[in-house]
This record gives structure tokens, sequence and C-alpha cells, in this order.
């Protein structure tokens, strides 16, 4: 049972790592670069983007932190474990805090841009882009960074616990 508590939050830390490090690309990286183009780029880049992500390699570690992060936090309720118990409750709270932000912030606005169809066929890509909302994402993607950042380091503070 010891070795599997481990696995467990090996699997959570790892797995909150990989997609600390997907919310912080985009932070550094994604969007900045996409904020310097366009309409058009920006409208077809990011829909280009967000049919790449979407495939079963991405949603197996975006839903994994919380299979594996809610595994570690019943694997530590025995009282014999329940040191690293704090450490795990926290850290799954902030993943699922991300996963909530990302369901209701940046799938809808996702999906919205995506909706609008071809660049090429779309006859006002400026109201598009309003419409999304750039500033929004970039904000609530910022706070999952941070929540997914917090996250992760409390994974590791508990493998350290233990």
């Amino acid at each position: 049972m010891d070795l599997l508590r481990a696995v467990g939050l090996v699997a959570a830390t790892g797995t909150t790592g990989l997609m600390a490090g997907v919310f912080f690309a985009f932070s550094v990286a994604v969007m900045p670069g996409l904020r310097r183009t366009g309409d058009r780029t920006f409208v077809g880049a990011f829909q280009a983007v967000d049919r790449a992500i979407i495939n079963p390699l991405f949603l197996s570690v975006f839903l994994a932190p919380l299979l594996t992060g809610g595994l570690a936090v019943l694997l530590h309720l025995p009282s014999q474990v329940r040191g690293v118990l704090p450490w795990t409750v926290v850290a799954f709270a902030l993943y699922l805090a991300t996963f909530v932000i990302t369901v209701r912030v940046h799938v809808p606005r996702n999906d919205e841009i995506k909706a609008a169809g071809d660049p090429d066929r779309i006859a006002d890509l400026a109201a598009v882009r309003a419409r999304f909302d750039e500033a929004r994402w970039r904000r609530w993607n910022h706070v999952r960074t941070v929540l997914c950042g917090a996250s992760l380091v409390l994974f590791a503070c508990a493998l350290l616990a233990r």
C-alpha cells in the first residue's frame, strides 16, 4: 500500500507539472505572440491551436491530475499516513479550481471562436476577436497558471513530507 501511495503522489505531481507547463506556455509565449498579430492571423491561429490541442493525449493529461490527485487524497485518508493529507487535499483542490476555470471560462471562448468558421469567410474578423475577449482569456489563464503551479508545489511538498 505504501508503494501505491508513493506512485499516486508521483503521478499527481508529474501530471500536474505537465499541465502547469502548458498553462505557463500559453501565458508567456502563445497568447503574447498572438496578441501581436492581426485579426485574421489571431482567429486562424487560435482556431488551429485549439483544434490541435483537443486530442486524446492532451485530454488524458488534462484529466489525469483530477484522477491521480483524488487517488492520492483517498490513499492518505488512513490515520497512520495523514501527515501528507493536508498537502494532497489542498493540491487537489487547487487543480480542481484550475479545471473549473478552464471549463467555465476558456472552453466556451475557444468553442465560440472555432464556431465563427473559416477566417477567409468571416466578414468581420475584428468583431470575432472582440467577442473572444482576449484580455479575459489571458487574465484567467494567468490565474489557472498560478493555481496549477501552486498545486504542483504542494504535491511536491507532499512527496517530501513522506
